[in-house]
């Protein structure tokens, strides 16, 4: 069994491999932010929830369309994802400066956040149409309360934060300033596991017919 993950994202490799997975990886070509731009126009601001479920669904249909086109005998699934950071009501995405992660931890420390994860799941097969499934996860993540400057200031300079949901991992460096995790820890490094398996389970496999042969 085939498995595409429609991501570049070494979190969500690593995540999938761990667990028994070692898939393809193709990037999308998707405009994160001209799909947002597009549905607010008619429908407003989304949920949380609604945004990552948008954007990981686009990110696995663009992926598997060009998988059906450019590779008409795959026959497995394409995984798509997409995290949304939210606390006191906004939405924090990637910091990309260290200015910006330098307040965001200033502003997070000692305080719960909750990090939301969007999963699509296509079916292909060259004798079949495709199929998709797809749900939200989220859990919450409470940050330590005693993270001084000089702390933030050697975490932020080692660039970890600057390109992740949140700025923050859990999975590396940015594992030992977080005190509690609620809810499916693999939604914080970038996927919930549980919800994954439910999804490829709703299109007809079990989990471990992904898992890679030895």
């Amino acid at each position: 069994m085939r498995v595409c993950l429609a991501s570049t994202s070494p979190a969500r490799l690593m995540l999938l491999r761990q667990a028994g997975v070692d898939p393809e990886t193709m990037a999308p070509d998707v405009d994160e932010d001209a799909v947002i731009a597009a549905v607010e126009a008619f429908e407003g601001p989304l949920a949380p929830a609604d945004y990552v479920l948008l954007l990981a669904r686009r990110k696995a249909a663009d992926v598997a369309a060009r998988l059906a086109t450019e590779q008409p005998d795959f026959d497995g699934i394409v995984i798509g994802g997409d995290s949304m950071f939210v606390i006191d009501g906004e939405i924090l995405g990637k910091p990309h400066t260290p200015d910006v992660a330098t307040d965001r931890w200033h502003r997070m420390k000692g305080r719960t956040g909750v990090l939301h994860s969007g999963m699509s799941v296509f079916r292909l097969g060259p004798d079949r149409a495709p199929d998709e499934a797809h749900a939200a996860a989220a859990a919450s993540v409470t940050f330590a309360g005693d993270l001084d400057d000089d702390e933030i200031a050697a975490y932020v300079a080692t660039g970890e934060p600057l390109n992740v949901a949140g700025a923050f991992t859990i999975d590396s460096l940015g594992g030992p300033f977080i005190e509690r995790v609620d809810g499916d820890p693999s939604t914080v490094v970038g996927m919930s596991l549980s919800t994954l398996r439910t999804l490829v389970r709703r299109l007809g496999l079990a989990w471990t017919d992904l898992w890679t042969s030895s």
